[in-house]
């Protein structure tokens, strides 16, 4: 992923606005959303090859941030999650800090550790779980 590349941002109008405003001021209008960290998660598109952000509420497990792939409790996982899941480097911007990450979703023990540690963050989290049959993915982004 290279500075020189254009991004494309979820076309959804309030999330679009959302980071249109966190990358214009550097996090300072839109890391906090509801009273909730958010981060910018930029993947590449798995069939397109281009570049896609989207924000999401993050927590945090030792050095590691947290993502959960809800998509508000769809039948199917967001596009994102599909995107890393092909490409796991993944760019990460938490306020004015950029960085490179890799993402690997977590399973068995661990996912449900860090289930019980977003839906403490964000409760909606289990009502999306509770309206879908699909596992909803919970992703951990490791610097580097």
């Amino acid at each position: 992923m290279s500075d020189a590349e254009p991004i494309h941002d979820s076309p959804t109008g309030w999330v679009a606005d959302h980071i249109r405003r966190y990358v214009a001021t550097d996090g300072q209008d839109g890391h906090v959303w509801q009273g909730k960290k958010t981060l910018l998660l930029t993947t590449r598109g798995r069939k397109s090859g281009k570049l896609y952000r989207t924000a999401l509420i993050y927590g945090m497990d030792n050095e590691h941030y947290v993502v959960v792939a809800s998509r508000g409790g769809h039948s199917q996982h967001p596009a994102w999650y599909h995107n890393l899941v092909a490409n796991p480097a993944v760019q990460v911007q938490v306020a004015a800090e950029r960085f490179m990450a890799q993402a690997a979703s977590a399973s068995g023990a661990e996912r449900e550790r860090l289930w019980a540690l977003v839906v403490a963050l964000w409760p909606t989290y289990q009502s999306f779980q509770n309206k879908t049959k699909r596992e909803i993915p919970v992703v951990v982004l490791t610097r580097g």
